[in-house]
């Protein structure tokens, strides 16, 4: 009986010297109460804290007396902690659940009431004690493990723990995320566990620099597919919002919890960390194969765009185009899927990227739709074209929804980006394109051009038409795809219209007093803009008109163009050239034969609709009589084809042409030129002959349509009138033509040049080109074959004239030297004395210098 009661309250082993004496029992069977004096103090306290019975709980009165030592003896809190771990572990042994959990929360009680120095020393039995709760079968006890290391992370300390590691937690809490236990009650508590627990983790590690780096792969790894793993079952991500609200923390269920320790997590990550956690959500993703449908996929992005610090977000869109890479050989819904996230939350990451980070980002998506347009092939089945169709509308929509939180300078920078990537074809468009490819692939850049110009506001017609960005685009308006023409036309519409007119201006109609226009007048920069510009879009346009292949879409896209022209650059300076452009559409209607005739009825359709416009744009009351005047002769001769709407076919026994109904139903250039004369208009522009059917308008080089005569009569003349050669007088020198008065280089005409404005001088000028021009276009060959050899005489007697004087010199004794040619033979020569003198034969005319 001694033997027994000797090992009952002592224990053989010694663990210091303080302690040497003897150890009291911990079993609650022992009924010797004789050496309690004999153990430690901080034994004894701890001894007194549990109850008889577990029921009863933690004893309060002992806790504090407890707490009260650790505050005053922080140097035993080691041993305190020890000793409660030593306890705790044989109850777990023995399944006493209720003294486990006694000793549990005197541990919570005393990290909490304890701030120390040597606190490190009682967190090592903190954690030791948490892990032992963990590693049990009992799922209550690892609950409860859990709410004491959730309590333990919100600790600040004051000194960090470089050995300390959480291998063990990171791991444990994951697998309690996944808990699949019978019971779906107990189940969501566990999973509920698991997640605060890795919040916590995240929590006591992210804060820290010093301690364990959580956001290595082997830890990320398994945090993050843990929280996806309960966010799936979330309610949240079926509605779509524009901004996910924070869920509220009363809602205990996993997938809100997950979604809230997700927002954390990313909140928390620095620039270096941010892709440490996307690439987990990438493969969790695809490996679980979420992208189809994208619902989750979206409102997991949406959490991570909104929780991320702002200056990163551009990160995502980064490391989401480089996963678009990584798939780009997948199928086409998982790309399209993919594509479609992107142009979700594009706009978020729009307003914090600034500089490359824009033109890498337009950069990848035009890259991505060029493959996509290489990779289509035409004997694909329908459905295979179809999801790529859906793929590549997905990027563009990402293209715009980018550029549209961009600023407006930005925007124009990627339309000249998306425009310099546009393959040209040849400078003749009637060449056509390289192949197939690259008619898809301009009809996709087009595209998204066409998308990033919807979000742009035009303010200066100067700012959003830069050269280097208004030339391509009027050349892809004459491309040979009419598809290709139509995109080009509607982007202009969406640049040109400022005022919000486009809506009313998609038809030609002669009821303008109806659509309510809303006008404002022209600033100075518009007009200098039109009057520098003008030309080539107006041309671009004429020739756009011609195109044999234009649908009834094409020309009413043309004409909704010029209507926007005209409406926004309403001005008495851009009427004339509006005018002398109606009057080309209709010559070409009458003229060109490569045309059908519901085009030309078309195009007769357009040139009443925009003759009517133009004196309601800028109020010019005769030319609106006029106008009506021309309708109402339509009206009356049953011409009604020649007015709008514009119709693909046309009965051919009822429509008859122009020229069957009289020259009532035309627009008569005289009949114009007289109206805008009395209402006070400068008529001098609207009598020349109209250029855009000869040689272009003023200012641009189609030097193809110039005959070689006309440019080397120019040439031959400047070079004789550049210099003033006096053989008897100016007017016998060869060649050369008499001045204009303004090309005398006296005092009297520099004077004059100097005065007089220099629109004059220029006008001069151009009325004699465009004679010139009108001459040899419309003139017939034998004509020009005469005119030309009139000048070639005049040229030849002169030269004739001078050639007779030196002979006469040569009679008289004065003999020049000899200037013998090869080839040549004495004039006395008999063989030869049927041959001309060499200064009799005639030279062409670009030959004479």
């Amino acid at each position: 009986m001694a033997f027994n009661l000797a090992k009952c309250c002592f224990d053989s082993e010694l663990p210091d010297v303080l302690d040497s004496v003897i150890q009291k029992c911990t079993d609650p069977g022992c009924c010797c109460g004789c050496c309690s004096a004999l153990r430690p103090r901080y034994k004894r306290l701890v001894d007194n804290i549990f109850p008889v019975n577990p029921q009863d709980g933690l004893v309060k009165n002992n806790m504090e007396k407890l707490t009260f030592y650790s505050l005053s003896s922080p140097e035993k809190l080691d041993r305190i902690g020890e000793y409660l771990f030593q306890r705790a572990s044989r109850d777990i042994y023995r399944r006493r659940n209720g003294f486990v959990v006694i000793a549990m929360e005197a541990m919570d009680q005393l990290l909490v009431a304890c701030h120390a120095q040597t606190l490190n020393l009682f967190v090592e039995s903190f954690l030791k004690m948490v892990q032992k709760l963990l590693e049990s079968t009992d799922p209550q006890l690892q609950i409860l493990a859990t709410q004491s290391f959730v309590r333990f992370a919100n600790i600040e300390e004051d000194t960090p723990s470089y050995h300390r590691r959480y291998d063990f937690f990171v791991s444990k809490f994951s697998s309690m995320c996944h808990s699949n236990h019978n019971e779906p009650e107990l189940r969501d508590k566990i999973r509920v566990a698991g997640i605060k627990g890795l919040q916590g983790v995240v929590r006591k590690t992210v804060c820290d620099d010093l301690v364990e780096n959580i956001w290595e792969a082997v830890h990320m790894d398994k945090i993050v597919p843990s929280l996806l793993y309960n966010m799936q079952n979330s309610r949240y991500h079926v509605k779509e919002a524009d901004t996910p609200e924070p869920p509220q923390e009363e809602h205990a269920d996993p997938p809100t919890l997950a979604e809230t320790c997700m927002r954390e997590l990313v909140g928390r990550a620095s620039f270096g960390h941010i892709r440490c956690v996307l690439r987990p959500v990438l493969r969790h993703l695809d490996l679980h194969e979420l992208w189809v449908p994208n619902q989750f996929a979206l409102h997991t992005f949406r959490i991570i765009m909104f929780s991320i610090q702002a200056q990163y977000s551009y990160t995502v869109i980064e490391t989401l185009m480089s996963h678009l890479d990584d798939n780009s050989k997948s199928n086409p819904k998982i790309r399209t899927s993919i594509a479609d996230v992107l142009s979700k939350i594009i706009s978020i990451a729009a307003g914090e990227s600034v500089g490359p980070s824009v033109l890498e980002i337009i950069n990848s998506l035009l890259s991505h739709l060029r493959l996509s347009v290489t990779r289509e092939d035409p004997s694909d089945e329908p459905q295979a074209q179809r999801a790529e169709k859906l793929y590549q509308e997905a990027l563009i929509n990402a293209l715009g929804e980018f550029a549209n939180h961009l600023p407006d300078y930005q925007k124009i920078e990627i339309m000249m980006f998306i425009m310099s990537k546009v393959p040209y074809p040849a400078l003749d468009h009637l060449r056509g394109f390289n192949g197939p490819g690259d008619v898809l692939l301009q009809n996709i850049l087009l595209k998204s051009l066409l998308k990033v110009g919807t979000k742009y506001q035009t303010i200066h017609f100067n700012t959003t038409f830069p050269m280097s960005f208004l030339e391509p685009l009027l050349r892809m308006s004459l491309a040979a795809d009419p598809d290709m023409r139509l995109l080009v036309q509607k982007i202009l519409h969406t640049l040109i219209d400022r005022h919000h007119n486009l809506e009313k201006l998609l038809k030609p109609t002669v009821n303008i007093g109806d659509l309510e226009l809303v006008l404002e007048k022209s600033s100075r920069p518009d007009i200098i803009f039109i009057r520098k510009h003008g030309p080539e879009i107006y041309r671009s346009l004429y020739e756009s008109l011609e195109q044999a292949n234009n649908t009834v879409e094409n020309i009413e896209a043309v004409y909704t163009t010029l209507a926007l022209l005209c409406v926004e650059l309403s001005s008495e300076e851009t009427v004339m050239e509006m005018l002398r452009l109606v009057v080309s559409i209709q010559d070409t209607a009458l003229t060109n034969g490569s045309l059908s005739a519901a085009q030309k009825y078309n195009l007769h359709a357009v040139v009443v609709s925009l003759l009517v416009l133009i004196p309601n744009v800028v109020p010019i009351t005769p030319l609106m009589e006029y106008a009506e005047k021309v309708i109402e002769a339509r009206r009356n001769a049953g011409a009604n084809h020649l007015l709008p709407e514009l119709l693909v076919h046309y009965d051919p026994d009822v429509c008859l042409s122009p020229s069957q109904l009289g020259p009532d139903v035309l627009v008569d250039q005289v009949a114009v030129t007289e109206s805008l004369k009395g209402a006070g208009f400068d008529v001098s522009r609207l009598q020349q002959v109209t250029p855009y059917g000869a040689g272009g308008p003023p200012g641009v080089n189609v030097g193809h349509r110039h005959s070689w005569v006309e440019t080397g009569m120019r040439t031959s003349v400047a070079d004789l009138n550049s210099f003033q050669v006096e053989v008897d007088s100016v007017s016998s020198s060869p060649g050369v033509q008499k001045k204009h008065p303004e090309e005398e280089l006296t005092f009297e005409s520099m004077k004059k040049l100097l005065s007089e404005p220099p629109e004059s001088a220029k006008e001069a000028e151009e009325e004699r080109r465009l004679q010139l021009s009108e001459t040899f276009r419309t003139a017939d060959f034998h004509d020009l074959v005469d005119r030309t050899h009139a000048n070639n005489d005049i040229l030849q007697n002169k030269l004739n004239e001078i050639f007779s004087k030196l002979s006469t010199g040569l009679s008289d004794g004065i003999r020049p030297p000899a200037t013998p040619t090869p080839g040549t033979k004495q004039d006395n020569d008999p063989l030869h004395s049927n041959n001309p003198p060499t200064y009799e034969v005639l030279f062409p005319e670009l030959f004479v210098y």
